[in-house]
C-alpha cells in the first residue's frame, strides 16, 4: 500500500485471490486516503438540507449527524478487520458466514447497490458540470453533458480497471484538491450563515429525530459496509485491528461531519436555499458563490463524486465475481463501467424524474444490506483466528456450501425491515411500510412512518441472532 506514487502503475490482476504475503504492504493510516477521498463530496453539504427536512432543530440534527455518521462508519471499520485477517475482498470473506455458494445472494445484492450508486454519482457529476457551465453562460446543454460524462467515465472506469494502486494514487490527489477547495468554498459562503435563523429552528419529535439518524446512517456508512474490507486486504496481518478500525472510521467520517455541519448552517439560514437544495442538491450550492469560483466549484463537485464512484466500481467488480461470474477482475470492472455509462446516459438525457425513482430503489436495498451487515459484523467479532483461505473456495470445506440459517435470517430481517420503512422517492415502492399498522406504529401516515425503523431492525436482528451461533464459529476455527 505504500509507495504507490513511486511505483509504475499497472493493471491489478488480483480478483477474488487471497493476497500473497509478498504483496501485503503499508500501514493502517494509509486507509485514510481512499476513505476520505470517497466521502469528501460537496453532496455532504446538501445532506444538511435533507436532515433538516425531517423537521428537527439544528442541535437535534447535529447530534443525529455525529451519531449516525460515526456509528455507521465504525461498522465499516470493524468489517475492515476481516480484510486484514483474510487478505481477500469483503464479499469473498462473507462466504465464511453464508457458505461458498450461499454467499451468491448477498454478493448479488451488494453488486446491485454499488453499481447503482456509482451510476447515480456519475449522473450527479455530469449534471453538476452542466449547471455550472450554464450559470457561467458557457452553455449547459447536450454537448456540455456529453463532455462531462466522458471525462467522469474515463476517470472512474480507468481507475476501476487499473485497480488498487491506481485508486490509492487517485484518491490521494482527490483528497488534497477537494479538501483545499472545499475549505475555500466554506470561507466564501460563510457570510451567508445567519445564526439567529439557525438557532430559531423548532425542535422535532423523537420519531423525526430517529428518522434523521437512520437516514444519515444509510446515506453514509451503511452504504459502504459491503466494501469495507476491499482496501484493508493489502495490509500485513501483523498490524493491529485497532489501527484498521480507527483509520477507516476517521478517514471516512471526518469530511462528512464537517460538510454536514456547514450544510446545516447554510440550509438553516435560508428557507429559500433549503428548498432549492432539496430540488437540485448540487446546483443550488452554486447560487451563493461568486462567478469566479464556479469553475473551482465544478472541480470540487466532480472530483468528490468521482472519488465515491471509483471505490464503488472497484468493489462492484469484486462483488460481481463473488456472485459467480467467471471473469478477470479488470474485465468485471469494465463491464460495470459500461453499465454505469449506459445508466448515466439514460438518467441524464432520457430519464427525467427517473433519478429519484432509482435512488428510492437503492435506499430499498439498504435494508437487506443492513441485515447482511449485522450478520457479517457479528461473524467478524466472534472470530479469534485468521480465515482458512482454501476453504473460502471449497464448498466441501469448513465454511460449507450453502448455509441456510444465515440466508434465512437475512430474508426474514429484510421482510421485517421493508415492513417498517416508507419510501416517497418512488411511487412503485409504496407497498413498503406494511407492518407499521399491525405493530401499532400509526400506519403509513403515522408519526413513525418516516423513522425508517426497518433499517435498524434488520441490522440489530442480523447481529443479535448471529451472536447466538458462537459454537458454529468455534467449530469452524477448530476444524
Amino acid at each position: 500500500m505504500t509507495e504507490t506514487g513511486t511505483r509504475k502503475l499497472k493493471v491489478e490482476t488480483n480478483g477474488l485471490d487471497v493476497i500473497d504475503d509478498a504483496e501485503r504492504r503499508g500501514r493502517p493510516r494509509q486507509l485514510f486516503w481512499p476513505w476520505f477521498g470517497a466521502n469528501v463530496s460537496v453532496l455532504g453539504l446538501s445532506y444538511g438540507s435533507f436532515t433538516l427536512g425531517f423537521g428537527i432543530s439544528f442541535w437535534q440534527a447535529l447530534v443525529a449527524g455525529v451519531a449516525g455518521i460515526l456509528f455507521s462508519f465504525l461498522l465499516c471499520g470493524f468489517i475492515a478487520i476481516a480484510g486484514k485477517r483474510g487478505s481477500a475482498p469483503t464479499m469473498l470473506l462473507s462466504r465464511a458466514a453464508f457458505g461458498v455458494r450461499g454467499n451468491r445472494l448477498p454478493s448479488a445484492i451488494s453488486w446491485l447497490l454499488t453499481v447503482g450508486w456509482e451510476t447515480v454519482l456519475t449522473a450527479l457529476a455530469t449534471l453538476a458540470t452542466s449547471t455550472v457551465f450554464e450559470r457561467l453562460g458557457w452553455g449547459g446543454g447536450t454537448p456540455t453533458k456529453v463532455v462531462a460524462l466522458v471525462v467522469v467515465a474515463v476517470l472512474t472506469v480507468a481507475a476501476g480497471v487499473l485497480g488498487f494502486d491506481a485508486i490509492m494514487k487517485l484518491q490521494t490527489w482527490i483528497t488534497w484538491i477537494t479538501g483545499v477547495l472545499t475549505v475555500v468554498y466554506i470561507g466564501l459562503v460563510a457570510g451567508d450563515v445567519h445564526w439567529d435563523a439557525v438557532s430559531a429552528l423548532p425542535s422535532g419529535s423523537a420519531q423525526q429525530w430517529v428518522g434523521a439518524l437512520v437516514f444519515l446512517m444509510t446515506g453514509f456508512g451503511l452504504g459502504w459496509v459491503n466494501a469495507a474490507a476491499d482496501y484493508s486486504r493489502y495490509l500485513p496481518r501483523s498490524w493491529s485491528s485497532r489501527g484498521v478500525v480507527g483509520w477507516t472510521t476517521f478517514g471516512a467520517s471526518v469530511a462528512p461531519l464537517v460538510l454536514l455541519v456547514f450544510g446545516l448552517l447554510l440550509a438553516g439560514s435560508s428557507t429559500e436555499l433549503n428548498g432549492a437544495i432539496a430540488k437540485d442538491p448540487i446546483g443550488a450550492l452554486t447560487t451563493v458563490l461568486p462567478l469566479w469560483f464556479l469553475v473551482p466549484f465544478a472541480i470540487v463537485a466532480v472530483l468528490g463524486l468521482v472519488g465515491g464512484a471509483v471505490l464503488d466500481i472497484y468493489s462492484s467488480g469484486l462483488a460481481l465475481l463473488s456472485a459467480g461470474l467467471r471473469l478477470r477482475r479488470p474485465v468485471a470492472a469494465f463491464v460495470d463501467g459500461v453499465i454505469m455509462v449506459l445508466g448515466t446516459v439514460y438518467i441524464v438525457f432520457f430519464g427525467g424524474e427517473f433519478l429519484y425513482q432509482f435512488q428510492g430503489f437503492l435506499v430499498t436495498l439498504g435494508v437487506p444490506v443492513a441485515a447482511w451487515c449485522g450478520v457479517m459484523l457479528a461473524d467478524v467479532l466472534l472470530r479469534r483466528r485468521d480465515y482458512a483461505e482454501p476453504d473460502l473456495f471449497d464448498p466441501a470445506g469448513r465454511y460449507g456450501d450453502v448455509r441456510f440459517g444465515p440466508i434465512a435470517l437475512v430474508l426474514v430481517a429484510t421482510a421485517l425491515g421493508w415492513g417498517l420503512v416508507t419510501n416517497t422517492a418512488a411511487g412503485w415502492l409504496q407497498w413498503q411500510g406494511y407492518l407499521l399498522e399491525p405493530f401499532g406504529l400509526g400506519g403509513r401516515d403515522g408519526s413513525w412512518a418516516f423513522a425508517n425503523l426497518g433499517v435498524l431492525v434488520a441490522l440489530v436482528l442480523g447481529f443479535a441472532v448471529t451472536l447466538l451461533t458462537r459454537q458454529r464459529i468455534r467449530a469452524q476455527e477448530a476444524a
